[in-house]
């Protein structure tokens, strides 16, 4: 059904900013990078408008889920070369670059903090910060023409957009060093198997299947989501003892819920449950 555009910085807006769309689709937001003649670089605006769709999200109770895409046939080529050739002509002063890279900074951990989930649904190339911005999603499904890279270091540059803290976590250390040293891209099969994303699927069925799925999660025990999300990121560094005092403590908090009340009941009474998120 269709939804209604917001401006990612002004939710009263009738229409989203020229470079990130927002639109309610029930109770999933959905952002849209919206550069697609640039294969939806970004420029230093870029990070800021995500993060704040993102933080719209997390205080909007109408909202449930958050699903990332781009416009057109990529998700995202990353940083923007005609900017970086523009600067590079000005002097090079990183100060005129600097806020394409510390936008990623922003949107993870605005994803990092949203109780939401986040998830990011790969329609076509994820290059660079595209694929960064990708890796600082709670979860990542993929069109089969999708592909992957860290293209960085094949023009000087060192990845960024949360891919140093996420890529090692997901593939290992070596692989990630391999991805990143050679900036080869990997398809989606490839992706699927290394465990970069969850999905892959036909290109016509991406944005629709995981609209679905996020409007699913969206229906759900949204505490208790909120709690798994919380607890699964603090395992990372966590000890055993850690994370089983952390599962004992959430565990307390999620029974406490009228939701997890109403979960039991239905479970019982063979109904579908009604959540009311607390």
């Amino acid at each position: 059904m269709p939804g209604t555009e917001r401006n990612a910085t002004n939710p009263d807006a009738a229409v989203g900013a020229p470079n990130v769309l927002t639109e309610i689709r029930g109770r999933v937001l959905l952002v849209t990078l919206n550069r697609p003649d640039s294969l939806n670089a970004m420029l230093a605006d870029a990070g800021g408008l995500l993060r704040d769709a993102v933080d719209m999200a997390a205080k909007d109770a109408a909202i449930g889920a958050v699903v990332v895409t781009g416009a057109g046939r990529a998700f995202s080529a990353g940083g923007d070369i005609a900017l970086m050739e523009k600067v590079m002509s000005a002097g090079a002063k990183w100060e005129n670059f600097s806020g394409v890279v510390t936008g990623g900074r922003e949107f993870a951990l605005a994803v990092r903090a949203c109780p939401k989930p986040v998830i990011a649904a790969v329609n076509g190339a994820a290059a660079g910060g595209g694929m960064g911005l990708a890796l600082s999603c709670d979860i990542r499904w993929a069109s089969e023409k999708a592909k992957f890279s860290q293209g960085f270091a094949k023009i000087g540059l060192h990845p960024d957009w949360g891919s140093v803290y996420v890529l090692p976590r997901l593939v290992g250390v070596s692989r990630a060093l391999e991805m990143m040293w050679t900036g080869d891209p990997i398809d989606a099969a490839e992706a699927l198997r290394l465990g970069i994303v969850s999905r892959v699927l036909p290109p016509e069925q991406l944005l629709p299947e995981t609209l679905a799925f996020a409007e699913r999660l969206a229906q759900g025990a949204r505490f208790a989501l909120s709690e798994i999300k919380r607890s699964a990121l603090a395992s990372l560094t966590l000890s055993l003892e850690g994370a089983l005092e952390r599962e004992i403590d959430a565990q307390e908090r999620c029974w406490n819920t009228r939701d997890a009340r109403e979960g039991i009941d239905a479970f019982i009474e063979k109904r579908a449950p009604k959540f009311e998120g607390r």
